[in-house]
């Protein structure tokens, strides 16, 4: 019994962490991006490792996959289930933080491909664990599936198809698209919000000063504030979360107006995602004139999408001779939209048709 129970922990754990580490190395910028709300000061204050998060979500993608593979095949088992151990005892603390602190609202396990709740998360962890102390304390009953130089061959080769598919993914967009933004997607009909969707239940809290001090009352506390206390802020404190459509955050102002409803009329719409025009790569951008002037030909209407402020859309439109509009877009959904900075986005009539990596702008039909 305590053979089979260690050799279905061996399985259960290898597959997913495999699973897990794939998806996630399918696409490491998105990753990389749930890495730098966990550094941010509203979590665990570490902004100086910001600079380094797509880096450290490659490395531990990589992991991930690597582990699994030498769990199955039997590739140094001390070592392999140390290291499983010592991860998932991480990733364990940072879904509990999560959950009890209510800071990340989704870990990113599962990339976009499967979102948890902070409490979900929290518990497929803690089962992970369990299984993996069941192999930690059955060490000897873990056998190489084959010989030495084999079960040494598929870790490293292992090691190597990762490498490759992270530079590929790097250098072009995620294999397999789980966003909200995937081509076929019409942006406006995921927006909507279905009838008879639970709405959320929010309660306002407000906060006034009493003799100095900031204290929280609700609704119904209003009629016993005291006397002298003067008003500071009101709050919306969410109860329940209702329903929240896929695409959420989606917006193309400018001048202090939506023009969102207008352009998605539009029977051919190229749009150049961009959340941070400080961030963006220079070659990428140098051939985005080019294609404005060969879209335009073909009577397409091209904008541009970004989170940047006007000052450095006019200096990037300067340096780079860019002669389109550039339209507001919070820029989480922008990073949501297109993982490349700078990336290539065509909308028919409001329905994505194409997108392409900066490095694939060859590849666009038009």
């Amino acid at each position: 019994m305590k053979n089979i129970i260690t050799q279905f922990s061996r399985i259960f754990v290898g597959i997913l962490f495999i699973i897990s580490g794939l998806i996630k190395l399918n696409d490491p910028v998105g990753f990389s991006y749930k890495l730098t709300e966990y550094f941010s000061e509203a979590v665990f204050n570490m902004p100086f490792l910001a600079p380094f998060a797509l880096g450290l979500a490659i490395f531990l993608v990589i992991l991930e996959v690597v582990l699994g593979v030498a769990l199955l095949v039997g590739y140094k088992t001390k070592p392999t289930i140390w290291s499983l151990l010592v991860l998932i005892v991480l990733f364990t603390f940072l879904t509990f933080y999560s959950a009890y602190f209510d800071v990340v609202k989704d870990c990113g396990c599962f990339g976009d491909a499967l979102h948890l709740t902070p409490w979900e998360s929290f518990t497929k962890d803690v089962v992970l664990l369990f299984f993996i102390l069941v192999l930690f304390f059955n060490q000897k009953l873990i056998k190489p599936l084959c010989s030495t130089p084999q079960t040494n061959f598929a870790v490293y080769l292992s090691v190597v198809l990762c490498a490759f598919m992270a530079v590929w993914v790097l250098n072009h967009n995620p294999i397999k698209d789980f966003r909200p933004y995937k081509v076929g997607t019409n942006i406006e009909k995921g927006m909507e919000i279905p009838e008879g969707a639970p709405k959320s239940v929010v309660e306002m809290i407000f906060i006034y000063k009493v003799k100095g001090v900031n204290k929280e009352f609700t609704e119904k506390d209003l009629m016993n504030i005291p006397e002298g206390a003067t008003f500071v802020d009101r709050k919306d404190k969410v109860i329940t979360e209702g329903y929240v459509p896929p695409i959420h955050d989606f917006t193309m102002t400018k001048d202090g107006s939506d023009y969102k409803e207008e352009l998605l009329k539009e029977p051919k719409l190229l749009v150049f995602v961009t959340y941070d025009l400080t961030l963006s790569n220079p070659d990428g951008m140098k051939k985005l004139e080019k294609l404005n002037a060969d879209a335009k030909s073909k009577g397409y209407k091209v904008i541009g999408m970004t989170a940047s402020a006007d000052e450095i859309i006019a200096k990037a439109k300067k340096q780079y001779g860019l002669n389109i509009d550039f339209y507001f877009c919070d820029a989480i959904a922008l990073k949501t939209i297109e993982r490349s900075n700078p990336g290539v986005v065509v909308i028919e009539n409001g329905t994505i048709t194409q997108k392409v990596h900066y490095n694939d702008i060859d590849d666009l039909k038009l």
